[in-house]
């Protein structure tokens, strides 16, 4: 077959350097029997030496002409291959205990950090490389630019890390920015506040709404300024200035429908 042709509305960039590779599966440190689950496996890259640590890998690959050459490359036995777009494919399908991994596609990377999120109680961790400001803001501590709803809601979820920058030159082709590996592993339950999702959820969508914007403001159809200071938030502060309790604390005490 000839050579593969990266395309664009894929969002591929392939990783080639073999150091970063290497790194990566140190990072996960994979252990037969571990339910490893690779999010666009492309090339086969990362593929290949997670395949050498373990016998067996699922693996969700949208681009057809992909699929065809990892199922030339790998059997069945060693290599489970799901042809689908990762934002619509129903991870839940796949059962509890799930590692996922991947290098992430730059175009739909926020959407499916979103969509981890709803699989938090299913996973055992995660191993991702994205672009490096996605990781910043993922990890992002409050007063800060990068902080947002992201933020929130994924460390809500998880406890994260970021492990490593990967430069350009390690794609081919390269991007146009620096990416990052980084971890995420579930929070349990009694180890993080204790609130309902979709609460959390729509207090961030308001909060930070107009990033700009006062509390007062973006928070008015939720809650009155006397509202916040009875919940010991400024209603002259802004969305970057709250913590994970703090919107906790909002979200619990919204008015039940």
């Amino acid at each position: 077959m000839g050579t593969h042709i990266p395309r664009k509305r894929f969002g591929q960039h392939f990783l080639v350097d073999q150091g970063v590779l290497q790194q990566i599966v140190d990072a996960i440190s994979p252990r037969d029997g571990d339910h490893l689950v690779e999010i666009g496996p492309g090339l086969g890259a990362l593929t290949q030496p997670l395949l050498a640590r373990i016998r067996h890998l699922t693996a969700i690959e949208l681009d057809r002409d992909v699929v065809v050459r990892l199922r030339q490359r790998f059997g069945p036995e060693r290599l489970t291959l799901h042809e689908a777009d990762a934002l619509a494919f129903d991870f839940a399908s796949l059962g509890p205990a799930m590692r996922l991994v991947g290098n992430l596609p730059y175009n739909i990377s926020t959407p499916l950090l979103f969509r981890f999120a709803d699989l938090a109680t299913q996973l055992v961790d995660g191993h991702f490389m994205l672009q490096k400001e996605v990781v910043d803001r993922m990890v992002a501590t409050p007063g800060t630019t990068d902080y947002s709803r992201l933020s929130v809601l994924l460390q809500w979820h998880f406890h994260l890390e970021t492990l490593f920058d990967v430069p350009p030159e390690a794609f081919d082709p390269p991007p146009k920015v620096m990416s990052a590996v980084v971890r995420l592993i579930p929070r349990p339950a009694d180890a993080r506040p204790d609130v309902a999702e979709a609460d959390l959820r729509r207090v961030l969508a308001a909060a930070f709404a107009q990033r700009r914007k006062m509390l007062r403001g973006n928070l008015r159809p939720l809650f009155t300024p006397a509202q916040l200071e009875a919940l010991d938030v400024a209603p002259t502060a802004r969305a970057e200035e709250l913590t994970l309790e703090d919107y906790a604390r909002l979200a619990r005490a919204l008015p039940k429908a």
